[in-house]
């Protein structure tokens, strides 16, 4: 009889704090829907946050997010080291709009120092902070990275597969890294498993320099207005 009332004063317990939760998670949107609905056509930079300096894709992360501002755009990274601080850092550099989207994680993850001071928002929830990406990207383009690069990746091509979001441009920058996983999908997912349709493969495109990055988006905006994607 103890350990069930200690078991129910517990659940309820979890009831309420969830409760209170869901005043915080409203707060995260509105400051990210006030501040990010001011700041212009963006594109998104998503890559690891182990990549150092002197590496080659942090190198080509800046050079992308330069030209990407000189055409234009803002950059929008998740506002940590590695990947996103080098496309914040191309993006000041150029004299553009850098956002930085923040996430409070127990590694990697500290606030780089190329973020304009009046676009560094701080999230505790990774969904929130992916809808952020989402609505006001008007393309992404991911460079090599792990979990959280591939979770970006995949959430937005399922969005615009199941047309929950208008469509943009999804780039993949770095043959290398990036050929594997594509070839995996074309030769599992859809020709031996059928789990997927032939369209979708055209959903991404697979490059090597921000030339061609650049390229793609200017394209794709030449036929589709700038605007929020929901």
């Amino acid at each position: 009889m103890i350990r069930k009332h200690t078991r129910n004063k517990a659940w309820n317990e979890i009831k309420t704090n969830d409760s209170w939760a869901i005043f915080k998670i409203m707060g995260e949107f509105v400051n990210g829907y006030e501040k990010l609905s001011q700041i212009g056509p963006c594109v998104s930079i998503f890559g690891s946050a182990r990549t150092k300096p002197d590496m080659k894709y942090y190198k080509l992360a800046e050079k992308v997010a330069q030209k990407i501002v000189d055409h234009g755009y803002g950059v929008i990274t998740g506002g940590g080291p590695g990947i996103m601080e080098a496309g914040n850092k191309g993006a000041h550099l150029a004299g553009g709009t850098s956002v930085g989207l923040n996430i409070d994680l127990p590694f990697e993850q500290h606030d780089n120092p190329y973020i304009d001071n009046d676009k560094s928002l701080d999230f505790d929830y990774f969904f929130v902070r992916k809808v952020m990406f989402v609505k006001y990207s008007q393309g992404f383009v991911v460079m090599p990275g792990g979990f959280g690069t591939l979770d970006e990746l995949f959430e937005a091509i399922t969005l615009i597969q199941t047309h929950k979001i208008d469509k943009f441009p999804i780039i993949l920058v770095g043959r290398e890294f990036w050929g594997g996983l594509v070839d995996w999908i074309k030769s599992t997912l859809l020709d031996t498993f059928k789990n997927i349709s032939e369209g979708d493969i055209d959903l991404v495109q697979v490059v090597d320099t921000e030339d061609e990055v650049i390229e793609i988006l200017d394209k794709f905006y030449d036929e589709y207005n700038l605007s929020p994607n929901f």
